[in-house]
Formats: structure tokens, sequence, C-alpha cells
């Protein structure tokens, strides 16, 4: 199996796919291609959430800002997983998440899974926008042939130093007693606001201020009328900022990287 990630929309991803058929037979599946342009640091949030739920697979991610820079193209094997991505931090969320680390753990660190980084040849890359088609999909349709287990002996690649791929950190809140100081780290489509408040911070709460104005807590969305605002935490076990069928981010005000402070009442 081989899995897609990227921020490219259309039609760009089916020059992706066209690639990788030529060169295997491998089984695609697309898991979004509508991250937010540019943004390496909430692609990886999305991915850390949800690339741990699929059996082992050859992961290709490009949301590359850098594309046709210095910047490495690497394939990092994480078990029976492999990621496939440029060197901007964009896979190593997850990486951790698949060795069973702890966000800011060292992949070096890891004890339960063989995880191993290599940097991908790109010199002969047609094009220096689209390392996408001309890049990943072929590094990726390797990988899978070759097999994940014997990436380090894959033609055009060479073994990299764990500790030395560029990180995307997602930074942690502050808690204290009754008052959570954090950031919001996406905005999902539905409008919730995504915190890096940890969802133990509700516990038993039946309300909370958001940068001082007294909202209720609730386990889901339903238990605020229609259009009410509300903080819950959502299956990705952090405190959302949310609108009962409405937009949490429009309500509270908030995008992506402005600081939220949460107190219980």
């Amino acid at each position: 199996m081989i899995t897609l990630s990227s921020d490219f929309g259309s039609p760009y991803p089916a020059a992706m796919r066209g690639v990788i058929l030529d060169r295997c037979d491998a089984r695609l599946v697309d898991v979004s291609h509508e991250f937010p342009r540019h943004d390496v640091r909430a692609t990886a949030f999305w991915l850390r959430e949800t690339l741990p739920y699929f059996p082992p697979a050859v992961h290709c991610v490009v949301v590359d800002p850098g594309v046709g820079t210095d910047r490495d193209a690497i394939v990092v094997r994480v078990g029976r997983h492999a990621l496939v991505a440029p060197d901007n931090g964009v896979v190593l969320p997850v990486a951790r998440a698949l060795a069973g680390l702890d966000p800011g753990e060292s992949l070096a660190d890891a004890t339960h899974q063989t995880v191993e980084a290599y940097i991908v040849d790109d010199a002969d890359a047609a094009s220096s926008t689209f390392h996408g088609r001309d890049v990943f999909a072929p590094a990726v349709a390797r990988v899978h042939e070759v097999g994940v287990a014997a990436v380090g002996g894959m033609a055009g690649v060479e073994t990299a130093d764990l500790d030395a791929l560029v990180d995307c950190e997602l930074p942690a809140a502050t808690v204290e007693g009754d008052r959570a100081e954090g950031e919001v780290l996406v905005v999902d489509d539905f409008g919730n606001a995504v915190t890096n408040v940890p969802g133990g911070f509700l516990a038993d709460a039946d309300a909370v201020t958001v940068n001082g104005e007294r909202v209720p807590a609730g386990e889901t969305f339903a238990a605020v009328p229609e259009g009410t605002q509300l903080v819950t935490v959502g299956s990705h076990g952090n405190v959302e900022c949310d609108v009962n069928r409405g937009r949490g981010d429009e309500a509270f005000g908030l995008a992506p990287g402005d600081e939220v402070t949460v107190e219980r009442c």
C-alpha cells in the first residue's frame, strides 16, 4: 500500500499517481491533498493523528515550500512503515508516533521499532517546482518494489543521521493549576479550533473561560444548543473551541497560531 498526502489540491496528484502506477502495482490511498498550503506544522499534526491507523505502508508526503532548494528528499523507515518526504520536519511527528515515542523525543532513542533515515538523490529531477512527480513519486515506487526492510540497499539513497533531520516541533501548552496557556494548532474544515491544551485539563469542568470569555464545557457538541459555543476534547485528545453546528474559529475569533488562555471556573 502507498498513501499520498499533499497540499496540491488538483490536478497535480494525478501526475504522481501516474508515475507510481507506471512503476508498480501498489494500492494507492489518498489521505488528503487539501492540507493548508505550505503549512508544514498543520500537516505534521494531521498526519500524526491519521497515519498510525494505517497498516504497514509507504507514505508519500509532499508539503514542500522549499521545493527546488538545497533541502533534502528523505526516506524515514519506522518498522514496517516508510515515510518519503522533504526534509522539513513534516513527517517527524508521525515518525515518533509510529516508533512509540513521545513528542520531542529523539528518533535515535527508539527501542520498539527499527528507525532509519536515508537521503534520496534528486539530482535528475526534471522540474525544480514539481518534486512530487519527479522525485518523491519515483522514490515511493522504488521503496514499495524493494520492500521497506530493504530500503537501505536501494539505489540512489545514502544513510542519514536521524538527529540531523529537520524537526517540526508541535508546541506544548503550559498548565498550572486551573490555568492553561497554549495556542491554536489547527482549524479543521468544520471550524473547530484545535488547541495544544491537553484534554485532561477539562476533567470534571462544567465551564471554563477562553481568553476571558466564559463558555460551557461538554463531552459532545450536542451538550449545548445549536449555534452555542463550547469547549470539548476532540478525538486527538486536545481541547477544542467549537460551536454546535457552527464554526468555532469565527465565534471565538481564533486562527492557527493564536494564543489561548483557558481557565477552569
